[in-house]
């Protein structure tokens, strides 16, 4: 049976509450407005996107100033 390599499984599972925070604080920078439920099929393919970009795009920008620090 082949392994289930997911990319939606966290690496570390402490981190669920900083992400679910910075959705939301993204989300708002961007001016959408997301359910407190968790549903967002109401959202466009393009707000969804958006916000999940823009989440990635600040991730890196995080893990480059940490190693920047590490490595200086």
């Amino acid at each position: 049976m082949s392994q289930n390599n997911s990319s939606n499984n966290l690496v570390v599972s402490n981190s669920r509450g900083a992400l679910e925070q910075l959705k939301y604080e993204v989300a708002q920078e961007l001016g959408i407005t997301l359910s407190p439920d968790g549903y967002q099929g109401n959202k466009t393919s393009y707000e969804n996107g958006s916000i999940g970009g823009y989440i990635t795009k600040r991730l890196v920008t995080i893990a480059e100033q940490s190693l920047a620090g590490q490595y200086k």
